[in-house]
């Protein structure tokens, strides 16, 4: 005789039957300072900083046009992220939390569309392009979000004093 086996709903846990206790304000403080966000325009500014690192090598090592080229790939992630950045600012403070949800996808969706046409804009405002030195300029604006990660949470100043 076959075996019957019995469907379980593996939907429904023994996880769901822990229910989660809000933070005291203490609590909720304490949290915010061990692990505290990273503002989007420091990630902004060390864009900008790595950057001009890259275009500043890129005129060492290939000339002018290779350092036009590597900051306005800099450029193609930057500008996009400032904008996306003052945008979230503008709105999301504003906004119920279901349209700040729809606005950042929105928000997100234009990031994209504009860093796909300064893309596409790249060889008509660069006459001597070099893509090269610009796909390296974008990728190393990009790593500026890793690095912004590790850097969470290292604060100075005098809050770092314990």
């Amino acid at each position: 005789m076959p075996k019957t086996v019995q469907a379980s709903d593996s939907w429904q846990d023994d996880a769901d039957s822990f229910k989660a206790q809000p933070l005291s304000r203490e609590q909720a403080q304490a949290l915010l300072l061990a692990k505290p966000g990273v503002s989007v325009f420091r990630v902004v500014a060390l864009q900008a900083l790595v950057g001009a690192v890259v275009a500043a090598t890129a005129y060492g090592i290939a000339g002018r046009s290779a350092a036009l080229s590597a900051l306005y790939g800099c450029v193609v992630v930057m500008l996009p992220a400032a904008l996306f950045a003052g945008g979230m600012r503008a709105w999301l403070v504003n906004l119920q939390p279901a349209f700040a949800l729809f606005g950042f996808a929105f928000g997100e969706l234009l990031k994209i569309a504009l860093t796909v046409v300064l893309l596409l804009l790249a060889p008509r405002l660069l006459p001597g392009l070099n893509w090269p030195a610009m796909l390296i300029g974008l990728v190393a604006t990009l790593q500026v979000y890793w690095i912004a990660l590790l850097l969470r949470g290292k604060r100075s100043g005098p809050a770092t004093k314990r």
